[in-house]
C-alpha cells in the first residue's frame, strides 16, 4: 500500500506475511518480485517463489545450531548463507538447487576470526569479512563461486584499529556497484573502499558516532560515487545520535544527516522510485525518504533488523524477531 499526498511519492507502509517460522531473521535477499531467500537463528532458511504469499522452511544439513546472519541469492536457485560466531561456527554454505541441497564452502579456522557479513559481484566473485585479528583486517575473497576463499594479502589493507570489526546485525554492512567497487562499514565508523574488486584498500572517516556497541551497521551505494552509512548504538535504539552520513566521492568524504529515528540497522536504496527514495531499517522502526537522504519520514509499525529490495522491481522485505516478514511496496 501506497499513501499518496500532493502528488509526491509519500511514505510506504508494510504489509505483513507468515514465513511458518519462528526463529529470529538476521538476513534477507529479494532476488526479483517473486524469489526472496531470508536467514536467521537455529539454521534457518526461508525462500518464497510466489512473493511473499508462501513461504518454505529449507534445511542445511549440519547447521541446525548456526546463526545465518546474512544470505546473499543470486539468482532464483542459487544462494549463499554466512553464519556467524568465533572460529569454525563461521561458515559459508552455498545452494544451486533453489535450497534443495546445500554445500559447506567455508569454516572458519581461525579462533579469533569472527565474520560477519559477504557480498557478490555476481554468481563467480564475492566477499566475506571478519573482525580485525591482532590489528589486522580480514577479508576473504572467491572468484570461483566460492569453491576456494583466499584471504586478502595484508600489505593490500590498511591497518585496523583497535578492535575494529563489523556489526553481524544485518548483513549489509558490505555494499558493492557495477564490476569492482566494494565499500565495507566498520565498527570504528570508518568505510573500506576498493575500486579494483578487492585487490587494494583505502579507508576513511565517516563521522558517525562510536564508542560500545556504536559504529556503521549498513552501507548501500546507488552509484560509483553516491552512497550512505547508517547505525548507532543497538543498546539505545530510541537515540538518533550522528548515526548516519552520506557521500558523493565514493567514500572518500562523508557528511553528516539528520532526521533518522533512532539506531538503524539496514539501508537501502529503492529501485524504480519516483524520486531518489531510501529505507533505513532498525529494531524499534523504520523511515523513509523520498529525496536522497535529506529528510526522513518514520514508516508506521513495528521494527525489523534486514530489508531487501528487489533489484529490478518495486517491492522489498523486511525481516525480524518470530520469524517476522514484511512486504514493502512502492
Amino acid at each position: 500500500m501506497i499513501l499518496m499526498s500532493a502528488g509526491l511519492l509519500a511514505t510506504p507502509a508494510w504489509i505483513p506475511q507468515s514465513s511458518g517460522v519462528t526463529a529470529r531473521f538476521r538476513g534477507v535477499s529479494a532476488v526479483n518480485d517473486r524469489v526472496v531467500w531470508a536467514s536467521g537463528a537455529n539454521g534457518t532458511v526461508v525462500r518464497t517463489a510466489d512473493g511473499g504469499r508462501t513461504w518454505q522452511k529449507l534445511t542445511v544439513t549440519g547447521a541446525e545450531a548456526l546463526d545465518f546472519r546474512d544470505i546473499d541469492a543470486v539468482d532464483e536457485r542459487t544462494a549463499y548463507a554466512l553464519s556467524i560466531g568465533s572460529g569454525p561456527a563461521s561458515r559459508i554454505y552455498k545452494t544451486t538447487d533453489a535450497g534443495a541441497n546445500w554445500s559447506l564452502q567455508f569454516t572458519n579456522s581461525d579462533e579469533k576470526a569472527f565474520f560477519d557479513a559477504m557480498a557478490f559481484w555476481d554468481a563467480e566473485r564475492g566477499l566475506a569479512f571478519s573482525d580485525s585479528v591482532d590489528g589486522n583486517f580480514v577479508i576473504l575473497s572467491t572468484s570461483d563461486g566460492g569453491r576456494t576463499w583466499s584471504r586478502v594479502p595484508q600489505n593490500a589493507l590498511p591497518a585496523a584499529v583497535a578492535g575494529e570489526g563489523a556489526f553481524a546485525a544485518s548483513g549489509t554492512n558490505v555494499a558493492m556497484f557495477g564490476k569492482s567497487d566494494v565499500w565495507i562499514g566498520t565498527t570504528a565508523g570508518r568505510v573500506l573502499h576498493s575500486v579494483d574488486a578487492g585487490r587494494n584498500w583505502s579507508i576513511a572517516p565517516a563521522g558517525v558516532a562510536t564508542g560500545d556497541a556504536t559504529g556503521i551497521f549498513s552501507i548501500a551505494f546507488r552509484d560509483a560515487r553516491h552512497g550512505i552509512v547508517v547505525g548507532g548504538n543497538y543498546r539505545k535504539e530510541a537515540e538518533a545520535v550522528d548515526n548516519a552520513a552520506a557521500t558523493s566521492d565514493g567514500g572518500k568524504t562523508w557528511t553528516p544527516i539528520k532526521g533518522l529515528s533512532g539506531f538503524r540497522s539496514v539501508v537501502t536504496y529503492l529501485p524504480r522510485a519516483a524520486t531518489v527514495s531510501l529505507v533505513a531499517v532498525g529494531p524499534s522502526g523504520a523511515d523513509f525518504s523520498a529525496d536522497d537522504g535529506r529528510t526522513w519520514t518514520p514508516i508506521p509499525g513495528d521494527g525489523f533488523h534486514a530489508f531487501s529490495a528487489s533489484p529490478g522491481g518495486s517491492l522489498g522485505w523486511a525481516v525480524g524477531e518470530g520469524g517476522r516478514i514484511s512486504q514493502l511496496r512502492w
